[in-house]
């Protein structure tokens, strides 16, 4: 196992986190790796903006009229507040759907403070509030563009995963065949893919090759520029997602959280990374609060995409006792240099 960051209170360490960390450019020359880049997890819901692909190869977005608002948030794990439920709201009135046909199921906002709200009013939560709303809802679509049945519509044999699996395929340079599947916490299939193939795919994403058609090309600059367009419909306030891309101006850098300590991130052509970065995280005991910031943004820094005087508050991530005094960190265990 390889460290990737360490959790001090006072000067001692009291934990750590161990992980993968794989970097490649547009080209597929590898640019950094630590730990095992061959080592295989889940891409969790960073396999959205993939997910959502063929919604729009099949001329979703004209189809219906969906604005780059309900495009990013079809890539979203959205945090549950208003402006996400109401876009999800939107999406579905468009394609003639309510909401009881997602089958994403329930949960309460991610966003504190909507959710707070939501339980003193006794407020019940519904599938709009389920952070994967936007991206069941473009899957919806996708059924209706193909005449396909829509209750099934999640079954790993129906026409529009298979679909979905065909571009995972394509963006991660992995065989359809060799592709491990499982059920995500949205009940959508999944994919068990290699810390090579995630990075590939997020340069894929930013940077198509030649290789790829001008359909498909189209389509990933229909979804990087929904994406850092609306940060806000991505995520949510105060969520790594949204604040990376915040940071930054907009077309930079696609970031996409996944569960259990996941991290993708795509680096546009720059005059440092001419063709461009992919970008693979994932902390190995599922960490998604205190490791996965503050080894993403000091990788964000070490390459030279953020200031170094940007989110001093995040990374090193100050340890607080109860009553708000900072007692010790959390740091990021690698020396990255580029």
């Amino acid at each position: 196992m390889t460290l990737l960051a360490e959790v001090y209170r006072g000067n001692a360490v009291e934990s750590v986190h161990h992980g993968h960390l794989y970097i490649e450019d547009g080209k597929g020359r590898e640019v950094f790796s630590i730990g095992d880049s061959d080592f295989r997890t889940f891409i969790r819901s960073a396999a959205k903006p993939f997910q959502a692909l063929p919604f729009i190869l099949n001329g979703g977005v004209e189809r219906f009229g969906f604005t780059e608002n309900e495009i990013a948030l079809s890539c979203a794990s959205h945090a549950g507040e208003e402006i996400h439920v109401e876009t999800a709201a939107s999406m579905l009135s468009k394609l003639g759907l309510k909401e009881s046909d997602l089958q994403c199921g329930t949960h309460f906002p991610f966003d504190e403070k909507r959710s707070s709200e939501m339980i003193r009013q006794d407020e019940k939560p519904t599938q709009l509030h389920n952070n994967c709303s936007g991206k069941h809802s473009a899957m919806l679509g996708q059924a209706l563009l193909s005449g396909s049945d829509l209750h099934g519509y999640l079954d790993f044999d129906h026409p529009i995963q298979k679909e979905i699996l065909k571009i995972i395929a394509l963006f991660t340079d992995t065989p359809v065949e060799s592709i491990v599947t499982a059920v995500d916490g949205c009940s959508a299939p999944n994919y068990l893919l290699s810390m090579k193939a995630m990075a590939r795919s997020f340069a894929r994403l930013v940077a198509p090759p030649d290789s790829f058609s001008d359909q498909v090309k189209q389509a990933c600059r229909i979804i990087t520029g929904a994406m850092t367009a609306h940060p806000q419909l991505v995520a949510g306030t105060d969520r790594l997602d949204t604040v990376l891309m915040n940071a930054v101006s907009a077309g930079t850098l696609i970031s996409k959280i996944g569960a259990e300590g996941v991290w993708l991130c795509g680096i546009a052509p720059n005059e440092r990374w001419p063709d461009g970065l992919g970008i693979s995280l994932k902390i190995e005991d599922g960490d998604d609060r205190r490791a996965r910031p503050v080894i993403a943004i000091e990788l964000l820094r070490s390459l030279g995409v953020i200031d170094r005087s940007l989110f001093c508050d995040l990374s090193p991530m100050p340890v607080k006792s109860r009553v708000g005094k900072s007692v010790g960190d959390v740091r990021c265990a690698v020396d990255f240099k580029f």
